[in-house]
């Protein structure tokens, strides 16, 4: 309606002036000067009132934009104007300024809302540019840092200098752990980064937590499993070579302790077997005991850049030659099919062959058995592997417990295989997970 009857103004203006300019010319040629000189007099009355009513719409119109880029919402314009062009114009801009004050105010308390919720968080959370300087910091991240406020993350060299290079050396994406210790208390806090792009500066947000309790409640249930596990194997052992022992020795001594005279030949018999059950327990324990150094003494791993392919087709050709199953199905995928990955190619081999070697056992009984190994580039653009088979799967109350060394269902093995890989992975700064539902699927993640 207010652009209408704007439009409509500047065309009836415009018009009177294109007649007044004719007429003009019309008697300025007939030689009628005096009415060509009042026709002119009128005429530039009319550009002057044009150029007026112009200049005074754009005006409101600027003097509303400033307002409305200051914040400044008590702009008001009067509706009560002879011209209706320009009570219709004044009305509307009230109406709008109205409409974004509001919208402006709603903005105000939801920003004031969110960081009250930041504000009250239980993470430590921090926004700092390039240059260092902390534009929020929360005061969950002040608590765990002993330090107020924080204005640049200089001020986190006072704390400690590893922290400070830690934060100056931090990439968007990454995933950190700082160690902070004084005389009151121990702190493990764990760092994660992501880049923000705010008015076009390139930010980094940095979410920290402090995982001291969780870590030490994961160690002691780690502890707790181990002990148990530990004390299983050889519990069972020990116990026959107890049994075995006190049955030869009644063999040659009496109940008061004093050495038989003479012994028959059963009883000789059943003392050599007694003493290689012995001897056999006692190598049973001492692979044990060696199987527990191999754990420990596990060297740092020689990465190198491998190709993804080559890896899969030696662990596919490996397995396929420990299958005893002629209807086995063994698939490798590679997307993208040059993926590489930077890796010791001695340490992942063992955990892919030993996974897969694992997934053969599973499927004996299993008819149109599968095994699927993939490499690939995952959602967070993180490199991972992952073995997959069509086995019965991991009884849900024992799948928690996989990873502990020396757990074994089978009736053969150290139980040492998943839990070197698992260290494995973690000496390579990845990580190895696992799910069974309908399919058995270990994930191998890469740093």
């Amino acid at each position: 309606m207010v652009s209408r009857h704007i439009y409509l103004q500047l065309v009836l203006r415009i018009v009177l002036i294109t007649f007044t300019s004719l007429a003009l010319a019309f008697f300025f040629f007939k030689t009628q000067y005096l009415p060509s000189l009042f026709l002119l007099v009128i005429l530039v009355l009319q550009t002057i009132s044009l150029i007026t009513y112009v200049n005074h719409t754009n005006r409101k119109i600027a003097y509303f934009f400033d307002a409305i880029k200051n914040e400044d919402f008590t702009l008001r314009f009067p509706e009560k104007l002879s011209v209706k062009s320009l009570e219709e114009l004044n009305h509307s801009l009230n109406m709008l300024n109205g409409l974004i004050q509001d919208i402006h105010l709603k903005k105000q308390a939801q920003e004031q809302y969110y960081q009250e919720v930041i504000k009250q968080a239980d993470i430590g959370i921090m926004t700092f540019n390039k240059k260092g300087h902390v534009l929020f910091a929360n005061p969950r991240i002040e608590e765990l840092f002993n330090h107020r406020p924080l204005n640049h993350i200089k001020q986190l060299e006072q704390i400690d200098k590893k922290l400070y290079n830690l934060f100056a050396e931090l990439k968007p994406f990454e995933r950190k752990l700082a160690q902070l210790t004084n005389e009151r208390e121990k702190k493990q806090i764990a760092l994660k980064s992501t880049s923000l792009l705010l008015n076009k500066e390139d930010l980094l947000l940095v979410v920290a937590q402090d995982i001291h309790q969780e870590l030490d409640e994961k160690e002691t249930d780690s502890w707790v499993r181990l002990i148990r596990v530990l004390t299983h194997e050889i519990m069972n052992t020990i116990t026959p070579i107890t049994s075995i022992s006190e049955s030869i020795i009644k063999y040659f001594r009496t109940e008061g302790g004093e050495l038989k005279a003479d012994f028959n030949e059963e009883h000789i018999q059943n003392a050599i077997k007694g003493l290689e059950v012995i001897k056999d327990q006692g190598g049973d324990l001492m692979e044990f005991v060696q199987s527990y150094r191999s754990f420990l003494s596990l060297p740092p791993p020689d990465k190198e850049l491998v190709p993804a392919k080559k890896l899969l087709d030696k662990v596919k050709v490996l397995t396929e030659q420990e299958s005893k199953n002629a209807f086995l199905s063994f698939e490798t995928v590679v997307v993208p099919i040059d993926l590489e990955l930077f890796i010791d190619e001695k340490q992942i081999s063992h955990v892919l062959i030993n996974l897969c070697k694992n997934a053969l056992q599973s499927l004996s009984e299993t008819e149109n058995a599968k095994i699927r190994v993939t490499a690939g580039v995952n959602g967070q653009r993180k490199k991972f592997m992952e073995v997959r088979d069509n086995g019965p799967g991991i009884p849900a109350e024992l799948i928690d417990d996989i990873f502990v060394p020396f757990f074994t269902t089978k009736n053969s093995g150290t139980g040492i295989g998943l839990s070197l890989s698992k260290q494995i992975m973690h000496l390579h700064g990845g990580s190895i997970g696992v799910t069974s539902n309908k399919n058995t699927v270990f994930t191998l993640i890469f740093e």
